[in-house]
């Protein structure tokens, strides 16, 4: 497993962020959550890295996933 930081930008009511957040443990990947419905400047660090207002967007290092993409986490997680 790779020891590159992981975080998500996510709000409470994303089906998809909490599908993410749930792989996450399953798979025991240590994550650091922004909720962009509350953190403003957050969602602004998120808007500017993606382009976009979709959640979740998750970072692994420097690699950008947009959406709960699980083969690509994967992949970039070394799982």
């Amino acid at each position: 497993m790779t020891t590159a930081p992981v975080t998500i930008y996510s709000t409470p009511t994303c089906h998809f962020c909490g599908m993410a957040k749930e792989f996450f443990k399953a798979n025991n990947v240590e994550y650091t959550e922004h909720d962009v419905a509350a953190d403003l400047e957050q969602r602004r660090v998120m808007i500017e890295k993606s382009g976009q207002m979709g959640v979740p967007v998750i970072t692994v290092g420097d690699n950008l996933v947009v959406g709960f993409d699980e083969p690509e986490l994967r992949t970039l997680l070394e799982l």
